[in-house]
């Protein structure tokens, strides 16, 4: 993160001069909009709900609406949905919503009982009656719990959706709140076991402790039966970081104690526990390290020379952890990226890991054994053009691991992987039902080129015949943010709101992504910001050559980054589309530093109030750029008031400004729903269908 420049000002002459460095920032007066940006104001509010009634007038008018609505509510009530767990002990843990359980289920099960069709599950937590109970509310925002018995977990709870949470101790054995048990009370930050009568907790701690960005920089070692004041400093990072916390990893016989102190989005520094005195890991600040197995893994972001070896930019490498921490630089290279081959993930298991592969943004699964003093790779026969998902099962136990494999067409299931001395194994435990009706679906990959010769890939799914006139309602989708990949998976959503109708769904793996490595990603961010919309416009372009679809048709789409993405695109390009779709989106690009976590993503976009950053922002911020005299296509953009990541002014000054330039757009706020769809199933279901019947009556 660049540091937030102090704004200083000389006083000469009675004429106040501000420093070449510097950008003024805008005030009440420069930006009428500003008092949207009061997230609970009454008279914010009160524009919202006239926003919102006007929005639901129109929409839940259409005919599509009803039935929609009705079809996703059950898409997203289906009691066939695969439950994802976590196995803690003898013990599968998964969430649970449903049409009975809106607010949801923390239940378990044995591995024994889920391979059935209709596992029993013993239920730990129910929201629903806790909220009915405490009149809040709550939304499940997971449980830390205790190695190795899992007795006790640190369960944490939001309150209409927002990052910011509350943590409580929960007896998984009793099945109730510990009594006197570790209680911390709702802020942003972490909790996380070190023993069992101790944790590690980063939160507000009152005037000061907070950074820019609004997340904690001071960390705590607290001791069962003190009070919270009384909880030791372990670190204390500077206002101008993003975050810093810290947390304990456990494994039989060892435990390493980490802190974890973020400078910007993309550098950080990562320390261990020795004693009393914490070690800084001396890796590159931008790249991400774990310690499993006495062995310390390396996931590099650029390219890094420790001694007589460089390792290449998007590579795996390393060593035995005692050996590093002892001064030692031999590192192994377990995986090297290719051109068009790159490391989307990896896990652990008990001797094994497991790389995640995207060879043009299709999923291949190498599993790495050592043999000899060396990693040996074999290839993981999986479905082709799918995208594969893995994750240890219990690395303390066995080599297995959950397999999830899902595209655009096929119900996405889960495997238990279980590797022997021959090839591993594959046991089908569950698998979406047929939501929509694929037959006849085809995907295919195309490639644009942009602006400045880069092959853009993307994906596209039609019928099969499809007749390429330029005629057919398409909806394009991306992100281009964050080293996040865009990849194909199975959607009930999509299919039986739009590809079921006709409708063709193109996805764009523009830059700024990391479908092929950190290279992709910073090729477009800060200075390079620009790029990430250049590909986007030659994907719709490509689109439109292809007889695909034609800027009657054609319709964009993208949320939270993928909001800014679509808001610069159509405010550079708006001949190019029918409709957009703009949710929780970032658009004021002039204050997004100084609104919520804004600040934590400088290090993606550069910072606003140094001159030579804002020269490249201010060309591309859509709230700057949408002007009178242009001619828009059609925006529905919507967000949430508890979005305490990406703030609601957002999205709600875009729309007053566009409004008072005469533009015809709708708007949607949700009051709970956190930085996403919704908190429930119910609302999921209410905003898509919202979406989707915006885009029918839009692109037809």
């Amino acid at each position: 993160m660049m540091s937030l420049l102090p704004r200083l000002a000389l006083i000469l002459c009675s004429v106040p001069l501000m420093s070449l460095a510097q950008v003024p920032m805008p005030t009440p007066a420069d930006d009428p909009n500003m008092w949207l940006e009061g997230v609970t104001d009454e008279k914010a509010i009160d524009w919202v709900k006239a926003q919102d009634a006007k929005s639901k007038a129109e929409i839940e008018g259409r005919p599509e609406f009803a039935p929609l609505h009705e079809r996703l509510l059950a898409i997203y009530n289906s009691r066939e949905r695969i439950p994802g767990v976590q196995k803690r002990g003898k013990w599968l843990y998964n969430f649970w919503q449903d049409a009975s359980n809106p607010r949801g289920l923390w239940r378990r099960t044995t591995l024994e009982e889920y391979r059935k069709k209709d596992p029993a599950w013993e239920v730990l937590l129910d929201f629903d009656a806790m909220s009915a109970k405490d009149n809040v509310l709550w939304v499940w925002k997971g449980a830390t719990c205790l190695f190795p018995d899992y007795d006790r977990c640190l369960v944490s709870l939001s309150r209409g959706g927002a990052d910011a949470d509350e943590v409580r101790e929960y007896d998984t054995v009793k099945k109730e709140w510990v009594a006197d048990g570790f209680f911390l009370p709702e802020s942003k930050g972490s909790a996380s076991w070190r023993d069992r009568d101790t944790i590690y907790i980063a939160r507000d701690f009152g005037p000061g402790t907070l950074t820019t960005s609004g997340y904690p920089r001071v960390v705590k070692e607290w001791k069962r039966g003190t009070p919270l004041k009384d909880a030791k400093l372990v670190f204390e990072g500077q206002t101008t970081d993003v975050g810093a916390s810290a947390f304990t990893i456990h494994e039989k016989g060892r435990s390493y104690d980490h802190l974890h102190r973020s400078i910007t989005f993309w550098e950080h520094e990562d320390f261990l526990r020795a004693g009393d005195k914490w070690v800084l890991v001396q890796t590159p600040r931008d790249a991400d390290i774990a310690t499993v197995n006495d062995w310390l893994l390396v996931k590099l972001k650029t390219a890094w020379k420790p001694a007589d070896v460089e390792y290449k930019a998007g590579s795996l490498v390393g060593m035995n952890l005692d050996r590093f921490m002892a001064g030692h630089r031999e590192l192994e290279v377990l995986f090297e990226p290719s051109e068009r081959v790159a490391l989307a993930d990896y896990t652990v298991t008990r001797t094994m890991i497991v790389l995640d592969l995207l060879d043009n943004v299709k999923s291949r699964v190498v599993e790495l054994r050592r043999k000899d003093g060396k990693w040996v790779p074999t290839e993981v026969n999986v479905p082709p053009a799918s995208t594969i998902g893995t994750g240890a099962v219990d690395r303390d136990e066995n080599d297995d691991y959950w397999m999830t494999v899902t595209n655009f067409i096929e119900p996405t299931s889960l495997y238990l992987a279980t590797p022997g001395t021959g090839p591993t194994t594959r046991e089908k435990l569950k698998s979406l039902p047929a939501f929509f009706d694929a037959k006849g679906l085809d995907v295919t990959q195309g490639e644009a080129t942009s602006k400045d010769g880069t092959r853009i890939p993307y994906f596209v799914v039609m019928r099969e015949g499809t007749k390429l006139d330029g005629n057919n309602p398409t909806i394009l989708y991306g992100y281009g943010g964050f080293e996040i990949p865009m990849l194909p998976s199975y959607s009930g959503t999509i299919g039986a709101a739009w590809l079921e109708r006709g409708g063709i769904w193109v996805l764009a793996n523009i830059r700024g992504g990391g479908e092929f490595g950190p290279k992709w990603h910073e090729a477009a961010i800060t200075h390079n910001r620009q790029k990430a919309h250049d590909d986007f416009i030659a994907v719709a372009e490509d689109v439109e050559r292809r007889g695909i679809s034609s800027p009657k048709h054609l319709g964009i789409m993208g949320g939270s980054q993928g909001g800014l993405l679509v808001g610069a695109t159509f405010t550079q390009r708006p001949e190019l589309f029918k409709a957009v779709v703009c949710q929780v989106p970032l658009l004021d690009m002039r204050r997004f530093h100084k609104l919520l976590a804004g600040a934590s993503w400088m290090g993606e976009y550069g910072n606003p109030d140094d001159a030579d950053d804002w020269q490249y922002i201010e060309k591309y911020s859509p709230y700057q750029n949408v002007v009178k005299d242009k001619k828009y296509p059609r925006v529905f953009f919507y967000t949430s008031t508890r979005d305490d990541r990406v703030h609601p002014g957002h999205a709600r000054k875009m729309v007053a400004k566009m409004e008072a330039q005469g533009h015809d757009v709708l708007y949607y706020e949700y009051l709970e729903g956190g930085h996403s769809a919704g908190s429930t199933p119910a609302q999921q279901a209410y905003m898509w269908a919202l979406t989707y019947t915006f885009l029918i009556n839009e692109l037809r």
